[in-house]
């Protein structure tokens, strides 16, 4: 029995370390704009703008209704067959056919279809800079665990070299060698870089449960994401100068593609309002026919032949008052029209003053990043020369330890500064136009 349990332990374990997952940057990327609500929401949006769409177009269709009825008559009333006043109960009943169809409106059918289609459009760009927006949220989310996990093996790899240091001193105090103090710092030294292990290793789960909850995963103990070397893609966008980027994403961004999109939505608007100015003129048929039971003479096929009536013509409205109504809306129409075109200059200066602070944002990082190279290629000639003075006892372990702490200082602000580099870069090449699904780590 105890074998059995022990069997079943061991076969669940390595089943849930085959179920644990390992995400890419792409897979959570995925998983995002699968999931995420707003994408969701968006995604509803192009349907109800396909909707207005195909209501536009159906407004080109004529009217097709048909009616009937069928009533029960006490007291005085009218037959229906003969119009003669009655006080007989009796049975009737009524029906017909009316169509409709609108020659003329002042061409706001065509309008509207118009609008339609560029509501759509709009719609389609909304969802499409929502997708950006959010593969860079997590793109920036992921960098930030791998960013805590290369700390980490900082830290974890120098703590090895301390506890090796931590033996030799020790054997070297019992030997009488090296004073005590020397001990002692070393242990101080030990304690204070467990600390920092304790606090990165925080740092790790932190940012992997927020990546967790961006994208709606609950199961946060059992997330991770994929061990990989991420390298420094893309620096050729930097040869570009500030205007190039910012031309390229006047055509390719979305910011300013809605913003125009939105600048002739209100200018269609006006051009609807404007049409209802105009007459309309619609043409219409109707057929109706009546039964009633109080006619003795012909049967009910014959009353629904005997008592039917078409009508049919042409219907001419002319607008002359209406409370200002269609002026006012003319008027209303203009101004939403002049505030997108101020959103539209707006979003363009928008866009040119972003992409030159991305611009700048990537050349700062670039150089933070070289300088945090050589800082990284000093420390380490640094510590080595310390460590070799410290073993024939040159300089004591307080130094020393001082040597190798600036060395892992250096380590990882090198680490902060090259995936701040990539994620800068990222943005860069968004602006300049190349699409999310091409963008290398």
């Amino acid at each position: 029995m105890k074998n059995s349990i022990l069997f079943f332990i061991l076969v669940f374990s390595v089943a849930s370390g085959f179920a644990q997952q390992k995400w890419t940057l792409q897979e959570c990327i995925q998983r995002a704009l699968d999931e995420n609500i707003q994408v969701r929401q968006a995604q509803l949006d192009i349907d109800v703008a396909e909707l207005d769409k195909s209501d536009a177009d159906g407004n080109f269709l004529p009217t097709l209704n048909a009616n009937a009825s069928v009533s029960k008559n006490t007291g005085l009333n009218f037959d229906p067959t003969s119009n003669l006043a009655t006080t007989t109960q009796f049975l009737s009943a009524s029906g017909g056919v009316n169509t409709s169809y609108n020659l003329f409106d002042g061409l706001r059918n065509f309008k509207q279809v118009q609008r339609a289609k560029l509501t759509a459009l709009s719609a389609q760009y909304s969802f499409e800079k929502l997708e950006d927006d959010i593969a860079l949220t997590v793109a920036n989310g992921y960098l930030q665990v791998i960013l805590n996990k290369e700390n980490l093996k900082v830290l974890r790899s120098q703590n090895e070299v301390t506890k090796q240091q931590l033996q030799q001193t020790k054997d070297l105090v019992d030997g009488g060698v090296s004073p005590r103090g020397d001990l002692l710092e070393v242990q101080a030294q030990n304690a204070s870089e467990i600390q920092s292990i304790v606090a990165a290793e925080n740092a790790v789960q932190i940012s992997l449960i927020s990546l967790a909850q961006t994208l709606l995963i609950r199961d946060y103990k059992n997330f991770d994401i994929a061990d990989g070397d991420y390298q420094i893609y893309g620096e050729e966008v930097l040869l570009k100068t500030p205007q190039e980027i910012t031309e390229s994403a006047k055509e390719e961004r979305y910011e300013v593609r809605i913003a125009e999109n939105n600048l002739d939505i209100a200018e269609k608007d006006v051009e609807i309002a404007k049409g209802a100015r105009w007459p309309t003129i619609s043409a219409f048929f109707g057929y109706s026919t009546r039964y009633s039971e109080q006619d003795l003479v012909n049967s009910f096929q014959e009353q629904l032949y005997l008592n039917d009536g078409i009508s049919y013509g042409l219907r001419l409205n002319v607008p002359i008052l209406n409370g200002f109504q269609t002026r006012n809306n003319v008027r209303r129409s203009k101004i939403a029209a002049d505030r997108a075109a101020i959103n539209l200059e707006q979003a363009q200066l928008d866009l040119e003053s972003n992409v030159y602070q991305a611009y700048l944002d990537a050349q700062g990082a670039l150089k933070a990043y070289e300088a945090a190279e050589t800082a990284v290629e000093s420390q380490e000639l640094a510590y080595s020369y310390s460590q070799d003075r410290y073993e024939v006892g040159l300089i004591n372990a307080f130094d020393f330890s001082q040597s190798k702490q600036r060395y892992d200082n250096a380590m990882i602000d090198l680490n902060r500064a090259k995936y701040d580099y990539i994620f800068k870069l990222k943005v860069l090449e968004l602006y300049f136009g190349v699409p999310v699904s091409e963008l290398k780590f």
